[in-house]
């Protein structure tokens, strides 16, 4: 979820507070990654937000609240705008493409998104954005920066989602299906649950009545023919 240290619409409470209602056991406060250029979080208060966090699990025992990050990929080593030396202020990392991160190719990917600026030859933007995730994902991997969560693959830009399900396999990253945008669809779904893959619904909240939701996701899950229990954080009740 996304909150005002981003440019959500609710504080870390809110968010907590909703998720208790809606009977969560856990909550993930993941605000956009610092390199974003209008709304990243600013790294000076990660101590202000690790302090508010352990205030808040203090005063809701019922719910685990994780610190979290939606990191931004990028073109550039370390092709995540949050550094292996940084992984340790953080209980999960989550990375995917977003406009506004500079060496992303933000300029071409919203063109083509918005007026096909392209055309046909978007083959050569989608080869160029499925390097960038692949490379984010084996890099920091390697570096020891392990990427929990792939956030949303196939939306802001064309993407290979064959490829990138293959390199989530091979680094145990898990594939979100989003709420807020519509990656994966479910035709990804299906070519991505061909390989070893887990997956994991987010809400992407950006207003607190927003946390937990999951309808539309799991619909377009079972529409795939995705077993449920791949999907990492949802039971049958």
């Amino acid at each position: 979820t996304h909150t005002i240290y981003s440019h959500g619409k609710g504080t870390i409470e809110d968010n907590v507070k909703e998720a208790i209602a809606k009977g969560l056991e856990s909550v993930a406060i993941t605000d956009h990654g610092p390199g974003h250029l209008t709304y990243g979080i600013d790294r000076k208060k990660l101590p202000q937000m690790r302090a508010e966090i352990d205030s808040l699990q203090a005063k809701y025992p019922q719910i685990k609240i994780l610190l979290g990050v939606e990191a931004n990929t990028m073109r550039t080593e370390p092709f995540l705008d949050v550094s292996p030396e940084e992984r340790p202020c953080y209980d999960i990392l989550l990375a995917g493409y977003h406009f506004g991160i500079l060496h992303a190719g933000m300029v071409s990917n919203y063109l083509n998104r918005h007026i096909g600026l392209f055309g046909n030859d978007a083959s050569t933007l989608k080869v160029k954005n499925t390097s960038m995730i692949l490379d984010a994902l084996y890099y920091n991997e390697e570096k020891g920066n392990h990427i929990d969560v792939l956030t949303h693959p196939g939306d802001k830009g064309p993407f290979d989602i064959v490829d990138i399900a293959k390199a989530c396999a091979d680094t145990g990253t898990f594939i979100e299906i989003n709420d807020k945008h519509k990656h994966l669809t479910a035709d990804e779904i299906r070519m991505a649950s061909a390989f070893d893959v887990k997956f994991i619904i987010g809400s992407d909240a950006h207003i607190p009545s927003k946390v937990g939701s999951f309808k539309g996701p799991l619909a377009r899950a079972l529409e795939a023919g995705l077993d449920p229990e791949r999907i990492v954080n949802i039971k049958e009740k």
